[in-house]
């Protein structure tokens, strides 16, 4: 976990952060102070008079004085020969608002100031998430190239830009909020689109065992009046000597709901993957392959408030699904607390339910009996945490260990005793083969 960043830093510290490329986060600093105040060079230069003139007083010595005569004349000097200036903004453009993991944002601040041209020094601090990449200020800007690191809502930061007067002996500081940023998640590669043993009655693409106006050719019938003379199988009517028509299988459309648990982020102690950014990623997968078969598909996400998103098609629908359930993660504040019941709408009768869960609170067996009381075909996909760390030689972190894999096991044995198929997708592997066996057979509804 990063150390948290100080309130403030200048140009050079941020420049030694760019070549270190540490994720600089921090709680946001207090306000600035409003109008013109001393700077830092007009600080020590009176400092370092006030302390000569300290010091001839003490020791009664009068050429001490000419210590105090350097710093003095650097005063004079540096006094700006105009006026100050007296309205000073800042205002910040980021582009774009949303984007996905791992892509850039980039941030203009443009301030206005009457007067002569000043000299810039921005104190940047970012929320969590974000990376600064690169930092250019010029004479009435300042330009940030932002990386967003992981998924959810986050909070740029703000940025805290010193404006110097001419001589450089006052400074006064204005801030730019940057605002807030949305993150998806990179979907995960998936191309199968299991579907259920019933389909609604809505045109699609999925083939199904009753007969319909669709194009794979499942046999032949006898003719009956009315139907296309083009479709007449003429080697069967030549065999049975009686007009025979090909038989197609109905297309149909699948209605789909992902279950998201996010009751809890379990990080793998070996490889640092989360389970919350996997079950994002893989939904994400699941919910581009089904759409692109042109299915309805719909999105739960359960622990603390539960966000839903009833079934829709469309290859946009893809971002608002994401985006309903992206207040899960939204700069770090995560809520667990509680569980409430399932909204009929969420879980349409007979649509496909899929539950990408680590497995690792048992308060999800609540949810899977909320949706197998209404009957729909369930396939759990477990995301794998990695084992708890034990050091060699401890027996009783190994008789814990041991206790934890037995737990899990139950787990995943009371799941398919109940009908509900369990497959397990693992960080770095595609989707599609946990889902390839499914595809041997169609997801029949389980036991209550």
């Amino acid at each position: 976990m990063t150390k948290p960043m100080p309130a403030r830093r200048s140009a050079a510290a941020i420049q030694r952060a760019l070549d270190s490329r540490h994720d600089m986060t921090a709680q946001p600093p207090p306000p600035p102070p409003p109008g013109w105040r001393a700077s830092e060079r007009a600080l020590g230069w009176g400092t370092l008079a006030v302390v000569a003139l300290a010091a001839a007083l003490v020791t009664g010595r009068p050429w001490v004085l000419a210590l105090a005569a350097a710093p003095m004349v650097l005063l004079a000097l540096a006094l700006p020969s105009g006026p100050r200036p007296k309205a000073v903004t800042a205002e910040a453009k980021v582009e774009p608002r949303r984007c996905f993991e791992g892509e850039q944002v980039t941030v203009r601040i443009t301030l206005s100031y009457d007067g002569e041209p000043a000299r810039l020094d921005p104190g940047i601090t970012l929320g969590h998430g974000v990376r600064l990449d690169h930092l250019a200020v010029g004479p009435h800007r300042v330009d940030l190239i932002l990386t967003v690191q992981r998924w959810g809502r986050w909070t740029l930061g703000t940025v805290d830009v010193d404006v110097y007067d001419a001589g450089g002996l006052a400074r006064r500081t204005v801030r730019a909020e940057l605002g807030e940023i949305s993150v998806f998640p990179l979907p995960r590669h998936a191309g199968l689109t299991p579907i259920p043993v019933r389909l609604p009655q809505r045109l699609g693409e999925h083939t199904t065992e009753q007969r319909g106006e669709g194009l794979e050719v499942t046999g032949v019938h006898p003719y009956v009046r009315g139907e296309r003379q083009r479709r007449i199988h003429w080697p069967a009517t030549t065999r049975r000597g009686t007009l025979q028509v090909h038989q197609f299988a109905a297309e149909r459309t699948a209605d789909t709901v992902v279950l998201l648990d996010v009751l809890a982020d379990v990080v793998d102690p070996v490889t640092g993957v989360s389970s919350l950014d996997e079950t994002f990623r893989a939904a994400a997968g699941l919910v581009r392959a089904y759409l692109r078969t042109h299915d309805r598909v719909g999105v739960v996400s359960v622990g603390g408030a539960t966000r839903w998103l009833q079934p829709g098609s469309g290859q946009g629908y893809i971002y608002r699904i994401i985006e309903s359930v992206l207040e899960v993660r939204k700069d770090r504040a995560y809520r667990t607390e509680g569980l409430s019941l399932l909204p009929p709408p969420a879980l349409p009768e007979g649509a496909l339910v899929y539950v990408i869960t680590p497995l690792t609170d048992q308060r999800i067996f609540d949810i899977l009996h909320q949706a197998r009381g209404r009957a729909n075909p369930m396939i759990v996909i477990e995301t794998p945490t990695g084992d708890p760390a034990v050091e060699p030689g401890d027996t009783e972190a190994e008789l814990v260990l041991r206790l934890w894999r037995a737990d899990r096991e139950a787990m995943r044995y009371a799941l398919m005793e109940r009908g509900i198929a369990v497959v397990t997708h693992r960080p770095g592997e595609t989707l599609d083969l946990a889902l390839a066996p499914l595809l041997r057979t169609r997801i029949h509804r389980g036991t209550r």
